[in-house]
């Protein structure tokens, strides 16, 4: 069986011209200039691969197509081509290539001598962008020459919670996305036109200026090469808008002792522990910095899990020590912390009372920021990330070891994998000094609304 010719497309590059012909172009040319990928990126990516193998466990048996490197897809489309021959009914990252247009699909079975293809996803539902992933897979294996019965998309289901061992069977659903994709396919054929003249251009770079399009559906990897080229004049964001009377009302509304908390949460796409479901988040830290009275001393308090294996009933009985019961509890979007918190009340019932109270105590500064306090150092932002630098330059998370949450949950996540009893200390102080900013960050916030 001959070895087909290096591809022109796979399908991640046929997407990335999609979204964008340059983001295409500089993949192909200009590589080095991609983005550094940071922790919070790499996990996601990780979640993907390790849900993919997961679910070839719906289908066991099979054989696997998969390349030993990524310059041997060639390599894949002759072995499943020759899996196919042997009569083999179920592949592993079955290869397809078609006039210069390379994929592979995740699960390729034969049933009732049908072949049906299943993608899988780390999501927890079909999002639109999906279909034109589908599409394209459907329009290489369909051209090769093997018609397919049905083509599913395979996805978590965020309703199954997890009691002993993993039920794979109920942890993915699939879903028949064959109708939709059918619609895509004259699309999808002119399209690979377009862009293997794009490819073709070796010598001229697309010229696309930033847009939404850099964030979706996928944030784009070279948005630091393009950013570079907009004008480093600030944009303008307009005049200083601060309603002192609404920010009075809500000074008024505020009973001491105050108490300004944070919650810090970790997450897998898979769940590993009895009464977790995918993608649930774990609280694991918190920060509480307490004020008795106004302009009184503040203290804090702060709880960090040894680790993952930790009971979050550890970290609700401390909190709720630690919260007491009386005076207002300030916070930075209460849509999160009173998630955890009502997510804690179903799993302990027995402090499902207690917990009740503590969200009726809840107050949420950012809605001040969204509608009442503006400033142009905000840069059209009301993140607690811009909100603090603009009101108080001398604090900042750029110094941090650990600067936002996305990195204190990976980092937080891979302590397990750390044997170093020094660098374990390192990284918990380190995710100490990043929660008790985010807190401090509040106190010093609120300093700035009773002087306005």
């Amino acid at each position: 069986m001959v070895v087909p010719e290096k591809h022109i497309l796979s399908k991640s590059t046929f997407l990335y011209g999609c979204q964008c012909v340059k983001r295409l172009w500089l993949h192909k040319y200009k590589p080095e200039e991609r983005d550094e990928m940071d922790e919070t990126q790499a996990a996601v990516f990780q979640a993907g691969t390790d849900v993919g193998k997961l679910a070839e466990r719906l289908f066991p048996g099979g054989v696997d197509a998969r390349p030993s490197d990524t310059f041997s897809y060639q390599q894949s489309v002759v072995d499943t081509q020759r899996y196919i021959q042997e009569g083999k009914t179920i592949i592993y990252e079955a290869a397809f290539q078609f006039e210069g247009l390379l994929c592979a699909v995740d699960i390729l079975v034969k049933q009732k001598n049908k072949w049906t293809a299943y993608e899988v996803k780390s999501t927890t539902s079909v999002k639109d962008y999906m279909y034109q992933d589908a599409a394209f897979q459907y329009y290489v294996i369909s051209n090769s020459g093997l018609p397919l019965e049905d083509f599913h998309i395979v996805h978590l289901n965020n309703q199954y919670i997890r009691k002993g061992d993993l039920d794979v069977h109920a942890l993915f659903i699939k879903v028949s996305v064959k109708e939709k994709i059918l619609e895509l396919q004259e699309m999808i054929a002119q399209k690979a036109i377009e862009l293997k003249a794009v490819v073709a251009n070796k010598k001229q770079m697309p010229l696309i200026e930033v847009g939404e399009h850099c964030d979706k559906p996928y944030a784009c990897d070279f948005q630091g090469f393009c950013f570079a080229d907009v004008s480093e004049e600030e944009p303008d964001y307009g005049k200083a808008q601060i309603n002192k009377a609404a920010i009075q009302d809500f000074l008024k509304g505020l009973k001491y002792p105050l108490y300004f908390m944070d919650f810090e949460t970790w997450s897998t796409a898979v769940p590993e522990q009895d009464g977790h479901w995918p993608y649930r988040q774990v609280c694991f830290q918190y920060s509480v910095q307490v004020q008795e009275k106004p302009n009184g001393p503040i203290t804090e308090s702060a709880y960090l899990a040894e680790g993952t294996h930790s009971s979050s009933l550890l970290f609700l009985e401390n909190l709720l020590r630690d919260l007491d019961t009386k005076g207002s509890i300030l916070v930075y979007n209460q849509t999160f912390e009173n998630t955890r918190l009502k997510e804690l009340a179903s799993e302990y019932p027995q402090y499902e009372e207690q917990i009740e109270a503590v969200k009726n105590r809840v107050v949420d500064l950012m809605p001040i920021f969204r509608k009442h306090y503006r400033l142009p150092e905000m840069q059209g932002s009301y993140s607690i990330k811009y909100v603090l630098p603009a009101l108080i330059p001398e604090l900042s998370y750029d110094d941090l070891e650990i600067g936002n949450g996305g990195d204190a949950s990976s980092a937080f996540y891979d302590l397990k994998n750390i044997s170093d009893l020094e660098e374990i200390e390192k990284v918990r102080r380190n995710l100490l000094k990043y929660c008790g900013l985010d807190t401090w960050a509040m106190v010093k916030i609120l300093e700035k609304l009773i002087i306005t």
